[in-house]
């Protein structure tokens, strides 16, 4: 399920949103920010649901959405300087791609369809970080949700997930952010009801979904 073939076909940019995020995450004044600079002041972290508000109002942005390029051969992406410090991306799906299921080391967050259709899966249960290696889980503790375009959800420090283009055809593009910046990623596989850790990926300094530890979500 995991996307490992996709290729970069674009440099990464940061853009910023002014006024200060915290007071109101609105898509606002767009600027090129050289990367590592911080021209907001803020110092409160975002929420959940200001983190969502903030990538339902970037989804809405078509001119910004269309400036990612499509490539029928992976997913591409496109860095954001989030509110209050988070980290963001846009990212398009090709037609059968998919995250595979993962964590977010402890950071919250949320994401939107801005084109397409996604399929999100998680699990309705508090996994333990550590001291494991395969679990197996209780039923009833699936969910799926279907989000089309202008829909999203945000999620908390202890969500997992996966995130799949399930259509034949048609390209999805979808907005994302976290805070704080992902430390880490835990990615696992899943037989029926046995889930497997299978690597925990230290985000390292280099840019993009797979260059900051090799994958995105």
């Amino acid at each position: 399920m995991s996307d490992h073939s996709a290729r970069t076909v674009l440099r990464v940019i940061h853009i910023a949103r002014i006024p200060c995020a915290c007071s109101r995450f609105g898509v606002g004044a767009r600027l090129r920010v050289r990367a590592g600079s911080s021209p907001s002041r803020c110092r409160r972290s975002p929420t959940e649901a200001q983190l969502l508000d903030f990538v339902r109002g970037t989804a809405a942005d078509e001119q910004l959405i269309a400036s990612l390029p499509l490539d029928p051969e992976g997913r591409t992406w496109l860095r954001l300087n989030g509110p209050a410090g988070s980290e963001a991306w846009i990212i398009s799906w090709p037609p059968g791609t998919g995250t595979g299921w993962h964590d977010h080391g402890g950071s919250h967050g949320a994401f939107a369809t801005a084109r397409g259709e996604l399929t999100g899966q998680s699990l309705a249960a508090r996994l333990p970080t550590e001291g494991w290696k395969t679990l197996e889980l209780a039923d009833g503790v699936d969910r799926e949700r279907q989000l089309p375009a202008g829909r999203g959800r945000a999620f908390g420090p202890h969500h997992v997930h996966q995130v799949l283009n399930e259509t034949a055809e048609e390209h999805a593009v979808s907005v994302h952010a976290y805070y704080p910046p992902l430390p880490l990623m835990r990615r696992y596989s899943r037989t029926d009801a046995l889930l497997r850790l299978e690597q925990v990926e230290r985000i390292g300094a280099s840019p993009g979904p797979k260059g900051r530890g090799e994958e995105w979500e």
